[in-house]
């Protein structure tokens, strides 16, 4: 499961420590393409099967981004949108490597950062033709927007690549093997450091008006064996999860008990492990409580609990209870991490602000955490996508992924929120069973 993965990833990272606020940054992401001093810049090819989406179709539109980059393009009013970023401010120019199949001729418009070009083209062999130059005001992304115009059959034709050439350092995903996750675009994650024999962990999220988009995951609550958090899985539906991972030798997860309306499965693709969540209509602009606890049996297992507040119902829900084999632990590695899941959705923005971290010890002690560190995963660190940031906002951490933006917030340094000394007014003692 890449969540699994990451949060092995994560774990390493959070040996860092949290070191105060503004302690590390990271060095500059790896430089994909640059011109040499002294040298013409090369043409950078920005393959569409890594970079590119179908950013809007009418209904029935066949249009898709493969691996070869765009296909089945037949219809005049989808667009087709593929970015890459430059790092400094200056000309650029653009060609695309294109060939007609299914018409004999065609007529597209490709659009850089709002400047439009018309280029024909024909021939069923891969042909690259030149856009433009435009300038560019800053470092940033740019934008090339693809659509139609005319055609004599019933194709506008297959685009493979952008061909870019730039006095500046160009980013953009170049690894095919992982274009699947460069398209899902970069998961980030805030890590806090709480105390030994950490029983509960407590945390508030905010998802802002908008910012809620199909295919998010705004995860509050994870922990070294699993996680719990918000999703929205469709126009119509959205959840709370909370999944824990089967045991590292491959024992199996086992549901104790659930709450009232929720469903249960055992989890895969993505790793191994058991998955309870509730259909719940959250709202964005409303702030939302999660509670997970980790308790020793006695018998060489652990059991995993999992709480979710909503101000609208003025009560806490009871997720679900799951028994972890061959480990005896409180919680560990406690963290939040925001993801998009769905890859062809890569294009859009989300973020969440996340405030008040409270952990709670064996002893009935709350300890307040103000610091996060923050890192993310491998599409962050190799540069494939830098549409990223984190950080303090109104005195909450924030993470915020997709969408293209500019500037980005590097990852693996510490943010340290202010205190409000004010431990979670909930009794555990008396949370729903």
């Amino acid at each position: 499961m890449k969540r699994r993965s990451l949060l092995l990833q994560f774990s390493v990272l959070l040996l860092a420590g949290c070191g105060g606020p503004s302690a590390v940054t990271q060095e500059a992401p790896r430089a994909v393409q640059g011109a040499k001093a002294g040298a013409p810049a090369a043409a950078a090819t920005v393959a569409l099967a890594g970079n590119a989406f179908i950013t809007s179709a009418p209904s029935g539109a066949t249009e898709i981004i493969n691996s070869n980059g765009l296909a089945n393009w037949t219809n005049a009013n989808t667009v087709t949108s593929a970015w890459f970023r430059v790092n400094a401010a200056g000309s650029v120019t653009v060609a695309m490597d294109a060939r007609l199949a299914g018409s004999a001729s065609s007529t597209v418009r490709a659009t850089v950062n709002g400047t439009p070009f018309t280029v024909n083209l024909a021939g069923a062999a891969s042909k690259t033709y030149a856009l433009g130059t435009v300038n560019v005001p800053a470092p940033g992304y740019v934008r090339v927007d693809l659509q139609g115009i005319s055609k004599s059959g019933g194709y506008f034709g297959d685009v493979s690549a952008l061909k870019v050439t730039a006095n500046a350092t160009l980013n953009y995903a170049n690894d095919p093997a992982n274009y699947y996750w460069s398209r899902r675009g970069p998961s980030v994650h805030l890590g806090y450091t709480a105390p030994a024999n950490t029983e509960y962990f407590y945390n508030e999220v905010t998802v802002p008006a908008g910012q809620d988009k199909i295919g998010s995951y705004y995860m509050a609550n994870g922990f070294g064996q699993g996680y719990f958090g918000i999703q929205v899985k469709s126009p119509s539906e959205r959840w709370i999860l909370f999944s824990v991972w089967d045991a590292d030798n491959g024992a199996k997860t086992t549901l104790v008990k659930k709450g009232a309306g929720v469903v249960d499965n055992a989890f895969g693709g993505e790793g191994t492990g058991g998955q309870t969540y509730l259909v719940y209509n959250w709202a964005a602009g409303t702030t939302y409580r999660f509670i997970t606890r980790a308790r020793p049996d006695g018998a060489g297992a652990t059991d995993y609990s999992a709480w979710f507040y909503a101000p609208e119902l003025a009560s806490w829900r009871f997720i679900a209870t799951w028994k972890r084999p061959a480990i005896s632990t409180y919680l560990t590695g406690v963290h939040s991490f925001l993801e998009n899941f769905i890859d062809t959705n890569g294009y859009l923005e989300r973020s969440a602000q996340y405030g008040n971290q409270w952990a709670r010890s064996t002893s009935g002690t709350w300890t307040e955490l103000t610091t996060a560190r923050f890192t993310g995963d491998a599409t962050a660190t190799n540069a494939q996508r830098m549409d990223y940031a984190g950080g303090l906002r109104n005195g909450r951490f924030y993470m915020r992924n997709g969408g293209f933006f500019s500037p980005y917030v590097p990852v693996n340094q510490n943010f340290t929120r202010p205190a409000t000394g004010v431990a979670p007014n909930v009794d555990v003692n008396t949370l729903p069973q």
